[in-house]
């Protein structure tokens, strides 16, 4: 069994190199160097862009983080109420006394209904074509929690409705809580974001130092990073130790640590945000809204529209592109060095290069046609058989001249 052969290096278009007949002509000495020039600047700029894409391809690896505006709307509608079966209202009272509500089907029985939505606001001035599908308003809350006002003693149904968010649950657009009564109710909505990359809220010690309050981890520890760099705490003879003023020396307790403990130091002073709290009045005995309520709020999300345009930078030359422009690059250089070559030797000695050229296809011809006797015309090679023929057809003219006089004078 014959050993396998070891793997050909696969030639980039930077690895090519000028015919020797080239480089060692004087002719081509000044453009020579500048085809050299151009090739080391290739090379320079091949190394540039294989650095950035090993940084976009680590980039990917991580979330691209984007802040949006995540807009929430409140509203609530009412049913069996007392001023909807009578557009009067001194006679709203009488009629509300005396309908005899259906608890079969919970006609007539006054009743409420509270509804949580919202929907992510588009990017103005976007494309139509780097437009993500919309996302459902419940991926971007982690836990939400309604709190009614209302007496326990009178109400048998829990004031206290909470939904957390699990993987298998289907992602839905909003929320809505049944009630029963007629009275006005103070609801509390608590809102928990789940947010990408997560958001921390800072200790208030370290937070009064760096002057933010909520970040991302690698947000906050940047502005650590920033803090240091500002304040030259950055050891000068040993540029991995981190020295504290007295700030920092109040927060960590230490006089100095290493650089590579930052994000550890950070960890301890990181707190779950606070969570975002909306307050509405519901009132069954009036007409609700013709509009809900909004609130818009801040979000960090996957940029997706960058990722995949990221992505795009990251695929690199298809192989049957990379290998046509390498065919092409030698043809032209090929092509290109042949055709001077040719038209020098012309312009230099006319009768001498046309003479040789005829040499030259005289041997093509015998090689193609296989040997035979040869003869020589006018210092040029030509097949015997040829000029059989050109005397056969020689001949044949001839006589079909002949002819056509005869014809003609009869």
């Amino acid at each position: 069994m014959e050993p396998p052969k070891p793997a050909t290096k696969k030639r980039k278009l930077t690895d090519k190199a000028l015919p020797s007949t080239i480089l060692s002509s004087p002719n081509y000495a000044v453009d020579s160097q500048m085809y050299q020039d151009l090739l080391a600047m290739e090379r320079r700029l091949d190394w540039t862009m294989s650095r950035k894409r090993a940084e976009v391809q680590d980039a990917l690896m991580r979330t691209i983080p984007a802040t949006r505006t995540l807009r929430i709307f409140l509203s609530h509608t009412v049913s069996g109420q007392a001023w909807q079966q009578s557009t009067d209202p001194t006679v709203a009272a009488d009629i509300s006394a005396d309908a005899k509500p259906n608890l079969e089907t919970g006609e007539g029985i006054p009743a409420w209904q509270f509804k949580v939505e919202g929907r992510l606001i588009e990017v103005p001035n976007q494309r139509a074509k780097d437009r993500a599908p919309p996302r459902k308003f419940s991926t971007f809350i982690k836990n939400l929690v309604v709190e009614l006002d209302r007496d326990p003693a009178q109400y048998a149904d829990s004031n206290v409705v909470e939904w957390n968010r699990g993987s298998s649950q289907t992602a839905q657009d909003g929320f809505a809580i049944r009630r029963l009564g007629d009275a006005t109710t103070k609801i509390r909505v608590v809102i928990h974001l789940d947010q990408q990359p997560e958001v921390f809220k800072i200790h208030p010690e370290l937070s009064n130092v760096l002057g933010v309050k909520e970040d991302t981890k690698m947000g906050i520890v940047q502005a650590l990073w920033n803090y240091i760099r500002e304040e030259g705490l950055q050891d000068k003879f040993d540029r991995r130790t981190i020295k504290t003023d007295a700030k920092l020396r109040q927060i960590f307790g230490v006089d100095a640590f290493p650089f590579n403990q930052i994000p550890e130091r950070v960890n301890r002073f990181l707190m779950a945000p606070d969570p975002i709290l909306l307050h509405y009045t519901l009132n069954p005995q009036h007409a609700p809204p013709e509009k809900p309520s909004a609130w818009d709020v801040e979000v960090k999300i996957d940029d997706t529209n960058l990722r995949n345009r990221m992505n795009g930078l990251v695929v690199g030359v298809a192989q049957d592109t990379a290998k046509e422009l390498v065919k092409i690059d030698d043809e032209s250089l090929t092509n290109s060095h042949l055709k001077f070559t040719f038209l020098d030797a012309f312009s230099s000695n006319p009768q001498g290069f046309i003479q040789t050229w005829l040499e030259s296809q005289s041997r093509d011809l015998e090689s193609v046609l296989g040997s035979g006797p040869i003869m020589e015309v006018k210092s040029v090679t030509i097949h015997a058989a040829f000029e059989m023929n050109a005397e056969y057809l020689d001949g044949v003219w001839t006589v079909w001249t002949g002819l056509r006089s005869r014809l003609l004078s009869a």
